[in-house]
């Protein structure tokens, strides 16, 4: 037991020793509240010197790199590095994050900065082109985003004197940003000859377009505009890392170990030289200045962090130091005192009080570190060193006893014995050598069992065994102090060790997931008083487990923090806290000890929360969870709505096979069939996998989802409309809270959400391009504003939408297991909960991004699936429904209480005015107070209580519940098996609809003479339908085994039905009861026809390539046709029944005499002479036609003509019904389409009379009834699409100007070199930039070098005889565009003007004078052009051109006053 569940202690972060000061720049501020904000790792640290405190910010999930503070000083924006990085803007009173910036950057985010009202956030990613953003940040909203520079850019600020500007700088360049619309468009500095071309590291704005910037080489630059106009030189003597504006003027801070102080127009105040002062040292490197009042905060390279005071300047305070440069990885702790030893590759030996949080000694060694031990009296240090040596020093003053040296490899272990005898030395050259301490350390005995290097080591507490861990994850013993190997293992069965820090061994199996490395985890240290085990992994996580931990895939606890790896975890010598060391990032973590009596104590804190699960119950194994999920939840789990083919992917299909096709359309082609059909009535409900998927509407009709069908049921009148937007499976649904809109989600690989409005059945929204395969749960906020929405990718993203305006508000990666349901919070339209497979999350929106906290079980239970939730009373009551068939009752995040409601899941809950109802699995209806104390009702759904005016036959009592809604005095009920029911509250039920439950359906047939039709289905049941007004079930046989195929015969008086063993029987038709049956095939009997006339033949065809054929009146076998290669896919007879015709799965169409069954041979065009009694086959000359060009992905599943043979029906394999022209000749015909199934079409049948068409859905189990309507019968509908997977030429061609127009690529212009590289400056204001020619160093004529003279000439160049190049000014143009554009002249000012476009030019002529004035930002051709007819914009014209991009043609536009 002690594995499976999560030990009930808790750790805290209680302190951070460390400064991130390597590889970043200005990421030390002061906060409004006299606060220090830093990081390190991945934490954000908010230090309070006066009380001597730290908070955390832990929402990041890797290395924190860049951070900037908003202009009030409260709010921080931290970037980090990653695969996906994100931006978090925090507040640094509460740590709690504020919003999310997501999904923009990659690799990393380098630098930030808001601008001057704190409005805005630019931030610059680290990929290839150092991406520069602007985003809006409150509503996590990209505004504008350019390519930054090609190499990395180190600082960028906003010009906080001028609006919509910004100045970037990096590796030999500096950058002058304008915004302007969504535009970003860079000036490059000019260096000229005032200074030289070098890279710049740091910058500040200042009044009157003046810009400073720090110089690698030490010197300050001064730019005015884009003009480099003076250089300050020797500020530093190297260079200058970091630079802060304040209103006293600017700090700068450099390499050289100086901070110096300027006034506001840069003249120096003051220099402090750190080296020189008293915790100084050489090689003191200053990487982040900030300077406030009369205190200035210094971070360095060293990870320090000084605070000075301006008048006692030469006495720096040092307020947090940390190790540097290298890996950290020796850590071990005092025996008797709160201390901890810590050593690195920066040579440092470093003690620190855990107590008073501080460094309290530090001794640089010779060697880098890579092991510590101290002895039981703590007297003495053991060092072990990377070279081979170890180093003992005295603890009390950090003095030599002894340096012995020998091995060559790092000693990455050692510890002392229990009886503070011996020392045991573990080396990286797999020995470890035993040394006596009393006798200096002399050498007693070597351990050499190991092939591998040592890791891990503990002694047994009598000091007599050592137990090692080595590289291979071997655990081996010896016998001490000589060092020979135990190898009987009986021996070592009652040894008890002293401590346990190895990590491998039977106590400690449950610590490795199941996938992994054995040197995935670093440390491991047991605490045998707390029974518990912390361990610390590669992946920066921290966990915590019950001791012993025996089994594999144990629950834990994890915490994160450290960014990578995490080396090494010890407890201290009290048990009060685990200190951690992580090895890139430097950093010492200290974590208080919360044992479970004192964790109730601490409830009312919350968990922090993170986007990253922090402090979660989790486990990499699903095997140890205690409850076995239920069978229906389990089977939901295992469905994964992948699809081989998807809808969007046809058109690029197409194009493949197009070209491969190209030869074979020569034949003219019939045109489409003038009939066309309208989807009339739908049998079935999609409840197996859905839930809460049905709703009155206002005016009390049925909405619900079937297939890739919206329907609304109008249950007076018995009659459905349909919204038929979607092209796939519905898998949710969700009311809008007026009752009258609703909003679908579909599966696809980029799948859809419709919101639609149920009268009119018309889309009013369509929200695409955030989820991936499928969306499985929306629901809309309480004011309808918004809409959440969860999808089926592996991170079940979970994203909020603004949906009328189609807007994406936030996302975030829901849960790592399935969501069965979202819920908008009613009372806060920023909180929502998603709940699904062993979680439940409580989500609030940031930003871009959605913050998440795990509900809290504690003591009360464990981490059930939930299967529906719902809100309560206030905004932090939460009621959920449990896989076990409880009510879970939460507080904010906490659980209160557990009810038991259900025998088996809850699978529906409704929130009512006063009080809950609820539905589960045991097919009960109970009805709840408003706090869940006491049941009122409970409804049993059960034969006995339908009403006489149902429309079918309930299958089963209590059917499993899906879907509960109330509304009009009644209680919508959904069930599994695919019912919709209405239950009155006094007790009688009504089925309304019904369809086949799970399981695919391919058995139809329709009634001879009747509009009545039946269908066989793998859920083992013949059902007889009513097709005419009543729509409904008039009867139904369960089955021994599910059915493929049926048929009725010709005097409609018996049912023939195969079955899926092989076996097939008939019945009668009226009472289903049996008649015969036969058993002669062992495989699935996918065909059954009765010869035409009397009747007097069956032929039954089955999956083992045979077709049998009976006489019907003495019930015998008569014939076999043999000689099919495949299984039988379709059997049709002549009309005199004489002949069979037969497809196969291998695609081949044979024919067989009957009763016989000997197989002929009839030529093609013979056999299109021949009279079929029926046509359900998809091979032969006659239907060549209805094959697709991607008929190689796609199947035809079934046909059927109409009885005047005119019209040739088909489903396939995508979920198309499609018309054809009968007979539809030549290679693909033309015809009409319709999309409601949502895979694959498994039957189509014509009734009697041609004036129905019914078709079925395999897998949706959906029975669809359609009106034919016949040519010129009614107007055109949307979903006639008269369409063909071929153009062929003599389809019509064009015009051949149209023609021309059509065949014109704008890509050949817009890809050659451009001549005039712009982005929206005018050629003379701008700085030419290298063009890919030059850059090649290919020569072009000539043209001059020199850059292009400023308006206003250049100081240095006074004395110069060179007269400026004169401009030349555009005079006049001649041409129009007409040749390809059109609509592109329009009269502007009352009929004074015409404006047009010819080249890269907007014109505006004036009529009277002939005059002309341009617009001439384009750089390459305008293709169109329109004004803007509103009163409020007078004279604004956009026009759109050509540009190159990446090799990729795209297009501009551009919006702007007339010129």
């Amino acid at each position: 037991m002690a594995a499976r569940s999560a030990p009930s202690c808790h750790l805290r972060l209680e302190w951070v020793y460390g400064y991130r000061g390597h590889q970043c720049r200005n990421n030390l501020y002061y906060t409004a509240a006299k606060e220090i904000v830093y990081f390190v790792a991945g934490v954000g640290v908010v230090y309070s010197p006066r009380e001597h405190r730290q908070k955390f910010y832990r929402g990041h999930s890797d290395d924190i790199i860049s951070l900037a503070l908003h202009p009030e000083r409260v709010l921080v924006a931290t970037g980090q590095v990653g695969k996906e990085p994100y931006i978090c803007i925090w507040d640094s009173y509460t740590v709690q994050t504020i919003s999310v910036l997501k999904d923009v950057h990659t690799h990393g985010v380098a630098c930030l900065a808001f601008d001057l009202d704190g409005q805005r956030l630019v931030s610059v990613g680290l990929d290839s082109k150092n991406a520069v953003c602007i985003w809006d940040w409150k509503r996590g909203k990209m505004l504008s985003m350019a390519p930054g520079h090609t190499d990395r850019i180190f600082d960028i600020s906003w010009d906080l004197y001028q609006p919509n500007k910004l100045v970037s700088c990096g590796v030999k360049h500096i950058k002058f940003w304008s915004l302007c619309g969504n535009a970003l468009t860079p000036k490059r500095g000019v260096f000229g000859k005032t200074g030289d071309l070098q890279t710049i590291l740091c910058l500040a704005c200042a009044r009157d377009e003046l810009t400073y910037s720090g110089a690698l080489n030490g010197d300050i630059y001064v730019w005015k505009g884009i003009n480099l106009i003076r250089t300050i030189q020797g500020a530093h003597t190297a260079g200058i890392f970091s630079m802060n504006a304040c209103e006293e003027g600017f700090a700068t801070g450099g390499r050289d170990g100086c901070i110096r102080l300027w006034d506001l127009t840069f003249k120096p105040i003051t220099v402090i030289d750190l080296r020189e002062a008293d915790q100084g040292y050489k090689g003191l490197s200053v990487r982040s200045v900030c300077w406030r009042g009369d205190h200035i905060l210094v971070g360095t390279q060293d990870s320090e962090i000084f605070e000075i005071v301006v008048h006692e300047r030469n006495k720096p305070f040092l307020i947090m130091q940390g190790h540097c440069d290298g890996e950290l990885w020796a850590l071990a702790v005092h025996p008797t005192k709160p201390l901890a030893v810590t050593g690195s590759d920066d040579r440092s030996v470093r003690i620190w009080s855990l107590v008073d949080h501080a460094l309290i000694a530090r001794c640089n060694m010779e060697e880098p570190i890579r092991s510590a031990a101290v002895n039981v009296d703590g007297i003495h240090l053991a060092l072990g060193m990377k070279d081979g040596s170890f180093t003992v020093l005295r603890v009390r003053d950090m003095t030599e006893v002894v340096h012995i040296k020998d091995r060559k490899e790092a000693i990455h272990e050692l510890k002392y014995s229990p009886d503070g005898t011996y020392l045991a030395v573990g080396c990286n050259d797999s020995s470890v050598d035993i040394y006596g301490v009393a006798q200096r350390y002399k050498k007693f005995g070597e351990c050499v069992g190991s092939l591998s290097f040592i890791t891990h080591l503990d002694w047994s507490s009598d000091s007599r065994y050592l137990q090692t861990n080595d590289g291979n994850g071997k655990r081996l013993f010896y016998r001490m102090p000589g060092g020979k190997e135990v190898a009987n293992k009986e021996e070592i069965k009652g040894v008890h060790w002293a401590s346990w820090t190895c990590v491998s061994g039977l106590e400690v199996n449950g610590i490795w997931p199941k996938y992994s490395d054995v040197n995935d985890i670093n440390s491991v240290d047991g605490n045998y008083i707390g029974q518990v085990l912390v361990t610390a992994d590669d992946y920066g996580i921290i966990k915590l487990f019950r001791y012993p931990c025996l089994r594999k895939g144990a629950k834990f606890k994890k915490y994160i923090g450290h960014s990578a790896h995490v080396t090494n975890v010890r407890w201290s010598h009290d048990y009060q806290w685990v200190i951690s060391i992580g090895g890139a990032d430097h950093s010492v973590f200290q974590w208080k000890f919360i044992p479970e009596r004192k964790l109730k104590d601490a409830l009312h804190i919350a968990p922090q929360e993170s986007l990253a699960d922090s402090n979660s119950d989790e486990s990499d194994s699903d095997l140890s969870d205690v409850p076995e999920l239920d069978s229906e939840i389990e089977q939901e789990t295992q469905l994964t709505y992948r699809r081989q083919v998807y809808k969007e992917d046809l058109p690029q299909l197409k194009e493949q096979y197009k070209e491969k096709q190209k030869s074979g359309t020569s034949k003219r082609r019939e045109r489409a069939p003038g009939n066309s059909i309208r989807l009339h009535f739908v049998h079935g409900y999609r409840g197996y996998d859905c839930r809460s998927n049905l709703f009155y509407t206002q005016t009390g009709e049925i909405v619900y989802h079937v297939a890739a069908v919206g329907v609304v049921y109008n249950r007076q009148q018995n009659t459905q409309r349909f919204y038929l937007g979607h092209d796939d499976d519905i898998l949710c649904l969700a009311m809008h809270p007026v009752r009258e809109l609703v909003a679908t989600g579909q599966v696809g690989r980029d799948p859809s959400i419709h919101i639609w409005d149920t009268e009119t059945t018309k889309p009013l929204s369509i929200l695409k391009g955030y989820h991936q395969y499928g969306v499985c749960a929306v629901d809309f906020s309480a004011d309808g504003r918004r809409l959440a929405s969860a999808g089926l990718d592996d991170g079940h993203t979970v994203v909020l939408w603004d949906w009328k305006r189609g807007e994406r508000l936030s996302a975030t990666r829901g849960s790592k297991d399935k969501i069965f349901v979202v819920k908008m919070n009613p009372y806060v339209p920023d909180k929502l909960m998603t709940a699904g497979i062993k979680h439940i999350k409580f989500w609030r929106r940031a930003g871009g991004g959605l913050i998440g906290r795990k509900g809290y079980v504690g003591t009360l239970g464990k981490n059930e699936t939930m299967m529906s939730a719902v809100y309560g009373w206030t905004e932090e009551m939460a009621f959920s429904g449990t896989s076990t068939g409880d009510v879970c009752i939460w507080r904010d995040i906490f659980l209160v209480k557990t009810v038991k409601a259900h025998d088996g899941p809850v699978f529906s809950m409704h929130a009512l005015e006063k009080g809950f109802v609820t539905g589960g699995k045991d097919g009960v209806v109970a009805l709840w107070d408003d706090s869940f104390e006491r049941c009122l009702k409970t409804y049993a759904i059960k034969r006995a209580a339908l009403a006489p005016g149902s429309k079918g036959l309930l299958l089963e009592d209590n059917p499993s519940i899906r879907a509960i809604s109330l509304g009009h005095g009644h209680i919508l009920v959904g069930t599994k098996n695919g019912e919709i029911l209405e239950v009155d509250k006094s007790g009688p039920i009504t089925l309304l609809v019904q369809g086949h439950m799970e399981g695919e359906v391919w058995g139809l047939a329709t009634h001879p003479y009747l509009p009545i039709c039946a269908t066989v289905s793998d859920d083992k049941t013949l059902r007889i339908w009513d097709l005419s007004p009543s729509h409904c079930m008039l009867a139904v046989r369960k089955l021994k085994k599910g059915g493929r195929c049926c048929c009725f015969s010709p005097d409609g008086k018996a049912l023939a039905v195969g079955l899926n063993d092989g076996s097939f029987l008939m019945a009668n038709a009226d009472t289903l009861e049996d008649l015969v049956s036969f058993h002669h095939r062992k495989d699935i009997i996918s065909d059954i026809r009765f010869s035409p006339g009397s009747g007097k033949y069956l032929a039954v065809a089955s999956h083992d390539s045979f077709i049998d054929i009976y006489n019907v009146m003495s019930s015998k076998r008569v014939g076999i046709c043999k000689g099919a290669t495949s299984y039988i896919t379709h059997v049709d007879w002549d009309i005199r029944g004489k002949l069979l015709q037969v497809n196969t799965g291998a695609k081949e169409q044979l024919f067989f005499e009957a009763p016989r069954g000997k197989k002929q041979t009839v030529p093609s065009g013979e056999a299109e002479k021949i009279v079929w009694a029926s046509w359900t086959s998809v091979l032969g000359l006659c239907c060549e036609g209805i094959w697709p060009v991607i008929g190689e992905v796609m199947d035809i599943t079934a046909s059927c003509l109409t009885s005047d043979k005119t019209v040739l029906a088909t489903g396939d394999d995508l979920g198309f019904v499609k018309l054809f022209r009968y007979p539809a000749k030549g290679k693909f015909g033309k015809f009409k389409r319709y999309v409601a199934h949502s895979t694959h079409v498994t039957n189509v049948r014509w009734t009697y009379d041609d004036s129905m068409l019914v078709t079925l859905g395999g897998a949706d189990m959906s029975l669809m009834v359609w009106t034919n309507e016949m040519e010129g019968y009614r107007e055109k509908r949307p979903c006639d699409s008269e369409e063909s997977d071929i153009d062929s030429e003599e389809d019509g061609g064009y015009d051949s100007d149209v023609t021309r127009e059509n065949e014109i690529s704008y890509t050949i212009r817009a890809l050659s070199t451009n001549i005039r590289p712009m982005f929206g400056i005018k050629p003379h204001l701008q700085q030419k930039e290298p063009s890919t020619d030059e850059r090649q160093g290919v020569v072009r004529p000539p043209v001059s070098r020199a850059p292009p003279q400023p308006e206003k000439l250049q100081t240095n160049n006074v004395g110069k005889k060179k007269r400026p190049i004169e401009d030349l000014v555009l005079e006049l143009v001649f041409g129009y565009r007409g040749r390809d554009c059109r609509n592109n002249v329009h009269y502007l000012n009352d009929g004074d003007d015409i404006i047009y476009h010819t080249a890269s030019v907007g014109i505006l002529h004036n009529v009277a004078t002939g005059t002309q004035s341009f617009y001439q930002e384009h750089n390459d051709d305008i293709l169109c052009l329109t004004v803007n007819q509103h009163p409020k914009f007078i004279n604004i014209v956009a026009t759109g051109q050509v540009i190159q991009q990446t090799c990729q043609p795209q297009h501009r536009l551009c919006t702007s006053g007339t010129p």
